[in-house]
């Protein structure tokens, strides 16, 4: 156990426990001592002549108080051992008291069952002091003021350390939910956070792997251009630097929408940020393939004077860009339809494409395009199928367009 000092001793509430109980047995003792020196201490007869026991006994139980909040049913068994000598040769006050603390620890600090059974044990005791006192005391109107007088002393505390375990168990089960309810915050936090990065990595992918790779094919179709035909060349450079600088725009409106948030917490507005690609630049994606080689034939059943809801509207762009993209990686200089069709609430976007002999086919790619556009038409609630046609290859999204604001 820990050494006490007069410094810890007087800020009670900074010791630990076992040196709480040491001060509480320590004071107890001294405490009763003075009762027993004043002939304060019986409760139902006239002090008689102070002998030794009576310290022996008072001495036990405080003895016993020392351990009342580390083995209280062992605590409380033993005073009541000794609680039963000292009403056996006249019940002394302080010895009662200090019976009754440790009925308030056996209750409070014991185990559950201990606890439980604390209730009861109290009511039979009221009940049992009662009769006794009207069995043998002399005068039995006397002998029940003198129980009811005493009973306090044990209903009291049982009662009190009750109620103090209940709100201390509501307390400690309140605190297991906040403590719950955060790990799910965090949890959810962690979702979000994680959903967040793959649309970004999305995002990132769209915009670099789409014109990278456009810029790459138009490249190596620029070096293979016989020097006497340098109109074709200065085309396919336009086309390649039309890519290039889209790229970093898109790079730039990406980054702009990432630190909006930013912007707007720390009370600036920002640049203006450009406005996200839609298929209203759909002409830009079949230049820049027929830039690379391609042929593209496109069919658009689009009334321009309906706008489209922005998410749908950017989420066909993207898949008709990875569409095309692939299928000027992977077949090279054939030929590609790209159909458009807004049929009620629905959009329907088709990439077609010719597969030329002894090439992988386009929906073959190692990298993430079917993924992200698969996972872009199901972020609208629609849906992407890719695989072989007649024509060679065929990418169909269906988007809906009801329920999502323009």
């Amino acid at each position: 156990m820990p050494a006490l000092n007069l410094p810890s001793v007087l800020n009670f509430r900074r010791l630990g426990p076992w040196q709480q109980d040491i001060v509480i047995g320590v004071g107890t003792f001294v405490a009763g001592c003075l009762l027993y020196s004043t002939g304060l201490y019986p409760l139902f007869s006239s002090p008689d002549e102070l002998a030794w026991w009576r310290f022996a006994i008072f001495g036990g139980i405080c003895v016993a108080e020392v351990f009342r909040r580390h083995r209280p049913g062992a605590a409380l068994a033993a005073a009541a051992v000794l609680l039963g000598v000292d009403v056996a040769n006249g019940l002394s006050a302080p010895t009662l008291v200090a019976f009754s603390d440790l009925l308030y620890a056996a209750t409070l600090y014991g185990s559950r069952r201990l606890s439980t059974a604390m209730v009861p044990a109290a009511a039979m005791t009221t009940i049992g002091a009662v009769v006794v006192a009207l069995l043998i005391a002399p005068d039995w109107r006397a002998g029940v003021v003198a129980a009811v007088a005493a009973l306090p002393l044990v209903v009291v505390p049982v009662w009190w350390a009750t109620n103090v375990r209940q709100h201390k168990m509501i307390a400690d089960n309140e605190r297991a939910n906040a403590a719950n309810l955060a790990r799910i915050g965090e949890l959810d936090r962690n979702a979000a956070v994680a959903e967040e990065r793959a649309r970004m990595a999305r995002d990132l992918h769209d915009v670099i792997a789409g014109h990278l790779s456009a810029i790459a094919i138009q490249s190596e179709a620029v070096l293979s251009i016989n020097d006497a035909d340098p109109a074709t060349a200065r085309r396919v450079l336009g086309s390649v630097r039309e890519n290039s600088v889209q790229a970093l725009e898109e790079m730039r409106a990406m980054i702009g929408l990432l630190r909006s948030e930013e912007n707007r917490a720390g009370g600036d507005g920002g640049d203006e940020t450009t406005a996200p690609a839609r298929l209203a630049e759909l002409s830009k994606l079949v230049d820049s393939a027929r830039a690379s080689g391609m042929r593209v034939e496109v069919s658009s059943e689009l009334d321009e004077s309906v706008p489209l809801p922005a998410a749908v509207d950017l989420t066909a762009y993207r898949i008709a860009q990875e569409a095309l993209t692939n299928a000027v990686k992977h077949a090279p200089g054939t030929h590609a339809k790209v159909s458009i069709r807004h049929s009620g609430e629905i959009l329907t976007i088709e990439v077609a494409n010719e597969l030329k002999a002894g090439t992988a086919e386009a929906g073959e790619d190692t990298g993430r395009g079917l993924l992200n556009m698969r996972e872009r038409a199901m972020a609208v609630g629609g849906s992407l199928s890719a695989g072989p046609s007649e024509a060679g290859w065929l990418v169909r999204a269906v988007l809906p367009i009801s329920g999502l604001g323009t």
